[in-house]
């Protein structure tokens, strides 16, 4: 597998590094930047605060005990890491994942050999940024833990209501995609709470 390029965040002037005491000033502005970006991009349309999971807008929310805790265990796995990233150590940042349900060694090179191509675009133009580059790992990740576990929410969906009504799974299904295609308020809070149980689960809080 290729090792995609690190990116370097410090500078020299004139042919000289810059001196020690400036690399470490750089380090810790940066680390700032990726710190607020985990902040942000984790709780995005997720969770706005005390122990609340909301939808695609804030109407639509519910109140799930502990869920603050779960959502700082996980941005604690990105920011207690970044040194991994900083340094260019890309696989090894994306294996510590693997604890998180459904991602596993296949996943992970997925999601590599993905931003393979997207970090080679970001080297082809003259404005590479390493809290950009940051973002695409952080949401390539969360979308993988999204997408492969929201299945399962779908399947006990169908499981419970054939168990209620008379209908059969192909109808359940069409019903489903009519919600998905007006992106239904209520499909969005469930997309969010499997994700929020798909993280209790990795960090035994179930």
């Amino acid at each position: 597998m290729q090792k995609i390029k690190s990116v370097k965040f410090y500078y020299s002037s004139q042919g000289t590094t810059l001196k020690l005491n400036q690399r470490f000033s750089a380090i810790k502005m940066i680390l700032e930047q990726l710190y607020i970006a985990t902040d942000n991009l984790v709780s995005q349309q997720f969770y706005p605060g005390a122990d609340k999971i909301i939808g695609r807008t804030p109407e639509v929310s519910v109140k799930i005990s502990n869920s603050g805790q779960i959502i700082r265990k996980f941005k604690d796995l990105f920011n207690q890491n970044l040194n991994l990233f900083v340094e260019g150590k890309y696989l090894e940042f994306l294996n510590l994942f693997k604890i998180i349900k459904g991602i596993d060694e296949n996943t992970i090179n997925e999601i590599y050999q993905d931003l393979e191509l997207k970090f080679q675009n970001l080297h082809d133009t003259d404005n590479i940024n390493v809290v950009v580059m940051y973002a695409i790992v952080l949401n390539s990740l969360i979308s993988s833990i999204r997408d492969l576990n929201f299945g399962d929410a779908l399947r006990e969906i169908k499981r419970r209501t054939s168990g209620k009504i008379l209908m059969s799974d192909y109808k359940i299904q069409q019903e489903l995609d009519k919600l998905f295609m007006v992106n239904n308020e209520n499909v969005s809070i469930l997309y969010n709470i499997s994700y929020l149980d798909t993280l209790a689960e990795s960090f035994n809080y179930r």
